[in-house]
């Protein structure tokens, strides 16, 4: 029989309002309803994209014509950029917070793009066949949607800066108009789009503050190289330290003082003379994000089932019950009240879990900034052995290139798996504390733990009498002091009973060993989202993937971004373009590097001063890792990768021997830079 074809009705998300259903213990005849329609927002998605699209293909050729005609004006411009340079990720003095917005507005969209059902603006309804496809554009396309934001802000040009407030408007005020048309959606919750979206609107907000900002400020001429940066980083470690008096060495700490200390471990502070490199600063925001996303995700998944779950339990939950010998009370309204009681105590552990693991997300990515820090400070000195636990050259490598694109996407991906295990961990352990000991206590009854803890106590009762009895014995009886050291006594009585208590010291370790896994499995956990520190042990870190990423990270960060290296190249690059005002600025700089704060010094007295300090200068460029491939002495080497870090009179040849480089060739090296150094 032929039937005519029906178009399909449009999807509706139907759920029952189950709050007031119970009213003076009466159960209604039928539940209410609410629907939510599909919303189509006043401002189209399609025309908005096609349009933005369009506005930001103009902008960038414009950029593009006027950052050339500033290079053919200016000539040589120091740290000068392009539209195809989204941002020097290198340069630490540059302003980090545009890069780090953009960043985590991509990141929010690719959060948002994961359950989305269209995921790209330009379709709607996409059919299920071709979902995953699109999945895969767009997470290309918003990318390259976002790319002019950046570019406005690298350019360091006042028409860059007009219209990176004008694109980061247009985003934010027809986003912000979509959610006040259409606060509620189909997915998953009915608000889950609007808070999804906050960070979004954060950025944007960020965006739309700061590039009026940076256009009434103009450029700024003091980008990487220019900046007095690294001239204070380098002044700083030259400046005498203040000597601690041995006095202070020989008090203990007192608790309090010690307790401050750990809390301070945990606790970033920004340091003057010491600059986050950018990625390692774009890594910690979009985590900042990622823990977000994720601990709203997994909030909206479970908390209204529970809230459905726990609204719609009525009196045929007793005979439920009853099918599997379970009988809370004769009254079934007795055991609606129980039954809901638990469930409410289910989403109170379920929330305790995820406000704790949104906690420890916390603490451990400031702990894992202060760690950045202490070992960027240590490679920075040489301090290598501190850092890889074995000595290792500090340059680039292809898997170090591949770990160091991908730095900010692995912390990301490693921190939202990190934050679901912990969650379940904690909401299994709430459970084990509410159900098993909490309830039982208070209510009375089901004391099941504790009956089997009661039957077992003598052995319970025995381990602590073994223990406690060999610590005393240790303490008392086996430990002489003589003479200010310390001896083993009574040798006879410590063989006697170490054979006595062998069996029950195998229960002992029984437990140990329990608790040894129970440790270990939590520490773990703990630190899942972390990949400054490796899960491993020292010897094996370098199977842990994560740390290897992080490992890899720092060698490329280091040897291409040293303060004193990029210092040095500041300094070399005045001296070429020595014109107008660069000579001051040349005498500055010496002035900042030597620590030379006197005028009115003998020529003779400061003529010494100023050779010592190219001289130290010399031999701190000679043992940075980052300039060992070109020293003269290793040039003429036959083997160089067994070169040492930090060698200066040492060379290495095959077979992993070494030999004294020449000193002609240091002298050489140190006549030169005593040559293209001019004195004042």
């Amino acid at each position: 029989m032929n039937q005519s074809k029906v178009d399909p009705e449009p999807f509706e998300y139907t759920y029952y309002d189950y709050s007031d259903w119970y009213s003076n213990n009466q159960e209604p005849t039928k539940p209410p309803i609410k629907v939510i329609q599909p919303c189509d927002p006043t401002a189209d998605d399609r025309i908005f994209h096609l349009c933005v699209l369009s506005i930001s293909l103009v902008m960038m050729l414009i950029l593009a014509v006027l950052t050339r005609k500033h290079k053919l004006c200016w000539g040589f411009a120091r740290g000068s950029s392009s539209i195809f340079s989204v941002v020097n990720f290198l340069d630490q003095t540059q302003s980090k917070g545009p890069a780090m917005a953009v960043f985590g507005l991509v990141f929010s969209r690719l959060a948002v793009l994961v359950l989305s059902p269209d995921p790209l603006p330009f379709s709607k309804d996409t059919p299920a066949e071709i979902k995953e496809y699109m999945k895969i554009i767009a997470v290309f396309y918003y990318p390259f949607l976002y790319y002019p934001l950046l570019v406005c802000c690298t350019l360091q040009h006042r028409a860059g800066y007009a219209f990176g407030s004008l694109l980061s408007l247009s985003h934010f005020g027809v986003l912000f108009w979509q959610k006040l048309d259409c606060p509620k959606t189909t997915e998953i919750y009915a608000f889950y789009a609007l808070f999804a979206s906050l960070p979004q609107l954060a950025c944007l907000a960020f965006l739309c503050v700061q590039y009026p900002l940076l256009f009434l400020k103009g450029p700024k001429t003091d980008e990487d190289l220019d900046s007095k940066y690294y001239q204070d980083y380098v002044k700083s470690l030259l400046k005498k330290k203040p000597s601690i008096s041995s006095s202070t060495n020989t008090d203990k700490p007192k608790l309090s003082e010690r307790l401050l200390e750990a809390v301070k471990d945990y606790i970033y502070t920004p340091e003057k003379v010491f600059r986050f490199p950018l990625k390692l600063s774009i890594s910690a925001f979009v985590a900042l994000v990622a823990i977000y996303h994720v601990a709203l995700l997994l909030v909206v998944l479970v908390v209204p089932t529970l809230h459905i779950i726990r609204a719609g339990i009525n009196q045929d939950i007793a005979f439920l019950l009853l099918g599997f010998d379970i009988i809370l009370s004769d009254d079934k309204m007795e055991v609606v009240q129980i039954v809901t009681f638990y469930t409410w105590l289910l989403e109170v552990c379920y929330l305790c879990a995820m406000t704790l693991s949104c906690m420890v997300s916390l603490v451990m990515l400031m702990r894992s900034m202060v760690l950045n820090r202490a070992n960027l400070r240590g490679l920075y000195r040489g301090d290598i052995y501190s850092v890889y636990n074995c000595q290792k050259t500090i340059r680039p490598s292809n898997p170090g290139v591949v770990c160091w694109m991908g730095l900010t996407g692995y912390q990301a991906a490693i921190i939202c798996i990190g934050m679901v295990i912990q969650a379940l961990v904690f909401f299994i352990c709430f459970l084990f504390l509410v159900f098993l000991i909490i309830v039982p206590i208070f209510y009375g009854r089901n004391l099941i733990l504790f009956q089997i803890a009661a039957k077992a106590w003598p052995v319970w009762v025995t381990i602590v009498v073994v223990t406690a009895l060999q610590h005393v014995a240790a303490q008392f009886a086996f430990i002489k002091k003589d003479g200010g050291t310390t001896d083993l006594n009574n040798r006879g009585s410590l063989f006697l009973l170490t054979y006595m208590l062998y069996l029950l010291n195998t229960v002992v370790g029984l437990v140990v060993g329990i608790w040894r896994l129970v440790i270990t499995a939590l520490y773990n956990i703990l630190h899942l989202g972390r990949i400054d520190i490796s899960l491993l042990h020292r010897t094996a870190e370098s199977y842990d993937p994560a740390y290897r990423y992080y490992a890899h990270f720092l060698k490329v960060e280091v040897s291409q971004s040293h303060p004193v290296l990029k210092a040095f190249c500041g300094l070399l690059l005045d001296i070429q373009i020595l014109n107008g005002g660069a000579g001051k600025k040349i005498r500055d700089a010496e002035e900042g590097i030597q620590m030379v704060q006197q005028e009115n010094r003998l020529a003779m007295a400061a003529q010494r001063k100023r050779v010592c300090v190219r001289w130290q200068l010399l031999y701190t460029l000679v043992n940075n890792p980052s300039l060992l491939g070109s020293r003269k002495h290793f040039q003429v080497q036959t083997s160089p990768e067994g070169a040492l870090n930090g060698s200066l009179l040492r060379g290495t040849v095959k077979e992993g021997s070494t030999k004294e480089a020449s000193p002609k060739l240091v002298a050489g090296e140190a006549a030169e830079v005593e040559k293209e150094t001019p004195a004042n």
